[in-house]
């Protein structure tokens, strides 16, 4: 199997992408952001639409899209009653556009499915670059603002006393969101980046109760998948989405039930 270029290309970048979203998702589950993520993958749709329309790799205008679209929600939704409305507000915008785009651009149905659903034969060696790239750019991020990010998803009140910026922490994980987003969207698609950045994390919290150990459960559950998944749809020629999909569900009913077990 990994005699394949396009296999070991599509291990490396979905190492990276299990790496980034197991860290992120503790942050999107922490701070109750799992709707925005959700919202940002139909971005990232629109985007990618965007970047076929001009002939640009689909990353880029995945980038443009998510990134430019989370300042605008950072900007306008500091407060928490006002959120939900600015998310699907710029969602439907952006979402429509790509729709338009994606017709104008002429191209055919398979065009549309690697976006919606990724394709581990489409990562070349120059877009696992750029991956890895980006990728080591949020881990850097991240190491930077860590402990005022930590502080702000999972205790807002006591990190506002503390005189913590809350709303530049906001702004700066929302583009931290919209890389991720756009990175891993390469393996899973846009439709269901959303269960790599919810599912691991959220199965984590039923097995450890601090923010380290949430971290590497989650990786871990994000790597099972993506390792697993990739190595299903080579034997199958299944998409590899589906695959990863089910493992994440599968682990987190795990912990469910666990977690029930455990208290009954």
């Amino acid at each position: 199997m990994l005699s394949f270029a396009f296999m070991r290309h599509a291990y490396i970048a979905g190492t990276m992408i299990a790496v980034i979203s197991g860290i992120i998702g503790v942050y999107v589950i922490g701070r109750n952001m799992s709707f925005l993520s959700h919202m940002l993958s139909e971005i990232g749709f629109s985007g990618a639409s965007f970047g076929i329309f001009m002939s640009w790799p689909p990353l880029n205008g995945m980038l443009l899209f998510t990134i430019v679209s989370s300042v605008l929600i950072g900007q306008m939704s500091s407060n928490s009653s006002r959120r939900e409305a600015s998310i699907s507000a710029i969602s439907s915008l952006f979402l429509g556009s790509g729709i338009l785009f994606l017709s104008l651009a002429n191209k055919n149905a398979s065009d549309a499915t690697s976006i919606l659903f990724g394709s581990m034969i489409g990562i070349s060696q120059s877009e696992v670059d750029q991956i890895l790239w980006l990728s080591i750019a949020v881990l850097v991020i991240i190491f930077i603002v860590y402990r005022d990010l930590r502080f702000d998803s999972f205790d807002h009140v006591g990190a506002q006393v503390k005189g913590v910026n809350t709303q530049a922490i906001s702004i700066i994980f929302l583009v931290i969101l919209a890389l991720s987003v756009s990175v891993a969207a390469q393996i899973v698609g846009s439709l269901l980046i959303f269960v790599l950045l919810t599912l691991p994390a959220s199965s984590a919290k039923y097995f450890t109760r601090t923010v380290s150990g949430m971290m590497v459960f989650s990786i871990g559950a994000a790597l099972l998948g993506v390792w697993l998944g990739l190595y299903l749809g080579y034997v199958t020629n299944w998409p590899v989405s589906f695959f990863i999909a089910m493992i994440e569900c599968v682990i987190y009913f795990g912990a469910l039930t666990w977690n029930r077990i455990k208290n009954g």
